[in-house]
């Protein structure tokens, strides 16, 4: 099979220009979580005075309940809640959201929502818009038929049911994400997609469609300003091609014309790039075969719960990028829209996945219910956003879906409403064993059979296989176990109809409870219960920090010549269980009082063939890589304090090393912001540190802090990575885990400075200072 698709472009909501009117509408809605049940807030009249006024984007799940105790509620987090572990032990419920306000002319006006966790209801002035169940995809609706007379108050009503268990991932509830107020001209732009059927180093082909067929003029703009090409169908010669390494961008002025005047115009950034997938080159960018380094990622960000805010969603996308991956699959649904326009700034791929579920339910109260009736509405509404960002490689129609195999009908469906709207990328699934039906592997041939590319989950094992059995099959790994990186990353170098490994998972996520522990029991267990809530198996860990596993896949993706971990020691009697999506309780420390003289396992990674190790500037071994344990070699070495220090070695050479330090006591606190000056009600985040003397972090340091937050700001969250210690990420206090813990600041609207101050009893306390104002 054969893949040619050469498409690019990104549409933000935000570029629209004042033709139409797109106005962010987070600030100042009220809102009330429901006791009992509430009659008649949808109508204009309701008294919504003691209702706490937020400012969107609002996640209700992540704050903290009443009646809190040291057992079953603690901050957002409740032993006995509808959402298990799977939810991460939150509690949804029933939620109402208000806004008022006043249009000064009545224009063609429409609201929309990039995302409302979930089943959602809206009133204007009392009329019912609609309802929208899924809550992972952007919805709009028309206001015109209803708004109050110019200079006259309107009353936006909404209703959001987060009810019982409907997910398998913390999910978040309430409006997640932005809402905006669009004011459109009458004579306006329909639906944009621009598609580019001739891309090369010398010439790029531009060719856009808007739906309505209507008269549009466009200009191509590059980076200084310059108009490069103009005219409905353009060329620009010698193009700057996007790719993950030059991420470069275009503007597309788009203009409608009618009576020879421009009534509406928006500014699209654009990237241009080629895209090439066949069984016997794999996957090539711009002509140059491309490796997706991926992990799967879900939408939450950590402290803040679900709430999409834009430095968040930022934020998150670059600390991948540091981290060496270059693809993502939005583990399992649509994201955000900032999240794509980040990753089409930064150059990250993107296979952006539709649903977790069809037919078949994995929880009582999930999307199954909704999907026979909704599922068309919603892989348009993803399809027609997000198809014009050159991030995103390809459609993803599925995750493990029970009936894969039997409702064959359904895939066509829903491959065809793709094709529909974008023909210019592949289309995939993630499939898996079939450990919910009797079935063989192979029962995965029809439905793999009608899509582009074939995604297997934990089945790398069987990729050389299946190419003999199904030849031109063109497969990725859309998941796999941290541990297996090795084995499965082979299989993408050597094969090269593999085009890709996407681990899973990227970052650490609130839900699935413990999937990713290493713990000393009897008992093996695929999840923990609480007071696990953190799935715990992700290369990032909740607040932005690298794990173990992370630095194995240094080595691996040849980011790094070296890396050691040290094992814990095992309490004596007991027996450690790792579970499949987990990894060794290891840490990159030689900080273990009250270990002196005891045994220390380390683990070495290198792609060297020797190893030295050094301890406190003596050298007590040098060890060869055995094939039986490729790039990773063990060492037994008695505990001394001071420095341990592997180096790889090539011919007798040192061409790489790597050192561990004992840290000393505990001694102060030091605090790391991100950036120094953001915008008005924006995010700041900052890493607080536990170091000793020597300004060594001090990774055994678990201490109780207590933060003040002054100035133009709040605190947004706080918290460490620890996956089994619940805690509220709202208070002004939290305790480090492994000598770390984070603190997130909101800045408001009034431009000025935000001040944090973390104490902790017996240590020297520490202050940052950040700048807020327009930019």
């Amino acid at each position: 099979m054969k893949i040619n698709k050469i498409f690019f472009l990104s549409c933000l909501l935000t570029s629209f220009n004042t033709f139409a009117q797109t106005k962010l509408f987070d600030d100042n809605w009220k809102f009330l979580k429901e006791k009992d049940s509430i009659s008649g807030a949808e109508q204009p009249n309701f008294p919504d005075k003691n209702w706490r006024t937020i400012h969107l984007p609002h996640d209700w799940a992540i704050e903290d309940l009443p009646n809190q105790n040291d057992s079953t509620i603690i901050g957002p987090f409740y032993k006995y809640s509808p959402a298990t572990e799977q939810g991460g032990y939150v509690v949804g419920g029933t939620a109402w959201y208000r806004k008022t306000f006043i249009l000064k002319n009545q224009k063609e006006t429409s609201i929309r929502f990039d995302g409302v966790y979930m089943d959602s209801d809206v009133w204007l002035n009392g009329h019912h818009l609609g309802n929208h169940p899924y809550g992972y995809t952007p919805f709009t609706y028309e206001l015109t038929p209803y708004l109050a007379p110019a200079g006259k108050t309107n009353v936006l009503a909404v209703r959001v049911k987060n009810i019982g268990a409907n997910t398998r991932w913390y999910s978040g509830a309430g409006i997640y994400r932005h809402v905006y107020l669009i004011n459109r001209p009458k004579i306006h732009l329909g639906e944009i997609f621009v598609t580019t059927p001739v891309v090369n180093k010398e010439k790029a082909t531009i060719q856009i469609t808007e739906s309505s067929n209507a008269a549009i003029n466009v200009r191509i703009i590059d980076s200084t300003g310059k108009v490069v090409a103009e005219g409905k169908q353009t060329s620009i010669n010698n193009p700057l091609l996007w790719s993950p390494a030059h991420p470069y961008l275009y503007k597309a002025e788009i203009s409608l014309i009618n009576a020879g005047k421009v009534t509406d115009q928006v500014v699209i950034p654009i990237g241009i790039r080629n895209i090439h997938i066949d069984a016997e080159t794999g996957l090539t960018i711009n002509g140059e075969r491309t490796l997706l380094k991926g992990g799967c990622v879900h939408h939450d960000n950590g402290l803040l719960g679900a709430a999409a805010f834009d430095r968040a969603e930022e934020r998150k996308v670059e600390l991948l990028k540091a981290a060496g991956f270059n693809a993502i699959r939005t583990s399992h649904n649509p994201p955000s829209e900032k999240f794509l326009e980040t990753c089409d700034r930064l150059g990250m791929l993107v296979i952006d996945e539709a649903f977790d579920t069809w037919f078949e339910k994995k929880n009582p109260q999930d999307y199954h219910r909704f999907f026979p009736d909704w599922w068309q509405r919603d892989l348009e509404s993803m399809i027609l956003r997000d198809r014009n960002h050159p991030s995103v490689i390809m459609w993803s129609i599925g995750n493990e879906i029970p009936e894969r195999a039997d409702s064959l009908a359904i895939t066509r469906q829903l491959v065809n409403t793709i094709k529909k709207l974008d023909n210019t990328r592949p289309i995939t699934e993630a499939e898996n064993s079939f450990w919910e039906r009797p079935y063989k592997w192979e029962a995965t041939d029809k439905s793999f059979a009608l899509l582009d590319v074939a995604g297997y989950n934990y089945q790398w094992s069987r990729y050389a296989v299946d190419q003999r059995r199904v030849p031109g099959r063109i497969v990725f790994g859309s998941e796999t176990v941290p541990s297996e990186l090795y084995e499965a990353w082979t299989q993408v170098q050597g094969l090269p109809y593999v085009i890709g490994d996407f681990v899973w998972t990227a970052m650490d996520y609130l839900g699935e409870a413990g999937i990713g522990h290493s713990i000393y029991a009897t008992k093996e267990s695929q999840r923990l219960s609480f007071p696990w809530f953190n799935a715990y198996c992700g290369d990032i860990d909740l607040i932005g920090n690298k794990k173990t596993q992370s630095l194995y896949r240094d080595v691996v993706w040849n980011n790094s010549p070296i890396e050691v971990v040290v094992h814990t020691p095992k309490p004596p009697g007991t027996k450690e269980i790792v579970s499949w999506w987990g990894w060794p309780d290891e840490s990159p420390s030689w900080t273990w009082p009250g270990y002196i003289d005891t045994l220390m396992h380390l683990r070495v990674f290198t792609r060297s063939k020797a190893v030295k190790l050094d301890l406190n500037g003596a050298t007590l071994a040098i060890k060869e890589v055995p094939d039986s344990t490729p790039l990773t070699v063990t060492f037994d070495v008695p505990y001394a304090p001071g420095m341990l220090a592997v180096f790889a070695m090539k011919n007798g050479k040192e061409v790489g090393v790597k050192t561990l330090v004992t840290a000393s006591k505990p001694a102060a606190i030091r605090l790391k912001a991100d950036r120094k000056t953001i915008d008005l009600q924006d995010l700041a985040y900052v890493n607080i540190e536990i170091i000793d003397a020597q300004d060594n972090v001090v990774p055994n340091a678990d201490i109780p802090l207590q933060l003040e937050i002054s100035g133009q700001g709040t605190l947004a969250g706080a918290g460490s990575a620890c996956p089994n210690r619940p805690a509220s990420f709202q208070q002004p206090a939290c305790t480090t885990f492994k000598g770390k813990a984070l603190a997130i600041l909101r800045s408001n609207d009034n431009k000025g400075i935000i001040k944090l101050k973390v104490k902790a009893d017996g240590l020297k306390s520490a202050e940052v200072i950040i700048k807020s104002q327009r930019l």
